[in-house]
């Protein structure tokens, strides 16, 4: 087996450039985040996966692509997938008093967007998206709002059970965001810290529930950057009694843990002080995450990615952390066992044409 790789960097471009390449190849490289400035059409898009898995085959593609205001690729030939509010909001709309009719009308919707966005993504050779968002919609969250299936936690649950129905059909994994609860608070962890004041039976009972019920469902978590001063003075995801005694213990959690960006306002603080990316990635992985990432970094020359390979290479080093077999098989087990699909016959293809008609 490789050496436990843990982070998940970006590029800058269309193109894997020089420098780009060298960085893919650093050992603790473990995947790339793309984002809508990679893209230009399904040719470049196709070839930029090509030619980062010629670097390392085992190199975790993702992106964020969950539907509305959240869908990186959107042009030539992609579906426009409806936000999942869109489906919350199907489920409770029965067909003419036909009770339970928009339930089933919107877990069927649910596994066409989930195939769908699955098989478009890895017809042109990305791995994983980050979805399903499992935060409530509590209507207090801009940044989550329309991206949240809903109030319910039973129906968020069973909505995303089918979307990741869907992306199992594609071959994708998923990835459960942002345990255990992003909703209820109103700051946005891009620029703020959000703190969330509610006790941890209050979390475990509404916010946190879905990841309970999905636990056999779930590939992959990514935690908060939110702050449950109740339970832990760390923000989720670098908080070991989130990430091990209640995810993984409490709630039997076995997939793999990401920490959201490490350069969001909501990471940049722990304990009171500042820190650099690379030390925010060594608390993050003594927590429990398997995985870090960093967005964005790499627009201005990406010295700031520099900085995180030489900073957590050094502290490997030093032995303030520790590389884990376990968690580089959770990151391997991500990467899709099927091959991906041709384009052009997957739109003729009779399961995507019938969930293509299914969607909202």
């Amino acid at each position: 087996m490789t050496q436990h790789a843990p982070l998940i960097i970006d590029i800058a471009g269309l193109e894997l450039s020089t420098k780009d390449r060298q960085r893919l190849k650093h050992p603790l490289v473990g995947g790339i985040i793309l984002f809508a400035r990679n893209w230009s059409n399904r040719e470049q898009l196709s070839t930029l996966c090509r030619d980062i898995k010629k670097v390392r085959n085992d190199l975790l593609v993702c992106v964020d692509h969950e539907g509305g205001r959240v869908q990186r690729f959107k042009t030539d030939g992609f579906t426009h997938l409806p936000p999942m509010r869109a489906l919350g909001e199907m489920w409770m709309n029965d067909d003419r008093g036909r009770e339970g009719s928009g339930a089933m009308r919107a877990t069927n919707a649910a596994t066409a967007c989930g195939y769908v966005l699955g098989a478009e993504l890895r017809a042109c050779g990305v791995d994983l998206s980050f979805t399903p968002v499992l935060d409530l919609d509590f209507g207090e969250s801009s940044v989550i709002g329309d991206r949240s299936f809903g109030r319910d936690p039973r129906v968020v649950g069973l909505l995303a059970k089918s979307l990741m129905h869907g992306l199992q059909i594609s071959g994708m994994a998923n990835c459960g965001k942002h345990f255990p609860g992003h909703g209820f608070v109103k700051a946005d962890s891009h620029h703020d810290i959000p703190v969330d004041k509610r006790r941890l039976t209050a979390i475990l009972a509404e916010d946190a529930a879905p990841y309970g019920w999905l636990g056999t469902t779930l590939a992959s978590v990514m935690p908060a950057h939110v702050v449950y001063p109740k339970v832990d003075s760390r923000p989720a995801g670098f908080s070991s009694k989130w990430l091990n005694d209640i995810l993984r213990v409490q709630l039997g959690f076995c997939g793999a843990v990401f920490s959201d960006d490490l350069s969001m306002a909501g990471a940049r603080l722990i304990d009171g002080q500042q820190v650099s990316y690379a030390q925010a990635g060594v608390v993050a992985l003594n927590a429990g995450c398997d995985m870090v990432l960093l967005c964005n970094q790499s627009v201005d020359g990406g010295q700031a990615v520099d900085e995180l390979l030489d900073g957590m290479t050094e502290a490997l080093m030093r032995g303030l952390w520790q590389s884990s077999d376990s968690s580089q098989t959770r990151r391997l087990a991500l990467l899709p066992q099927m091959a991906s699909p041709d384009w052009d016959a997957l739109m003729v293809q009779p399961t995507y044409m019938q969930a293509l008609d299914l969607i909202p």
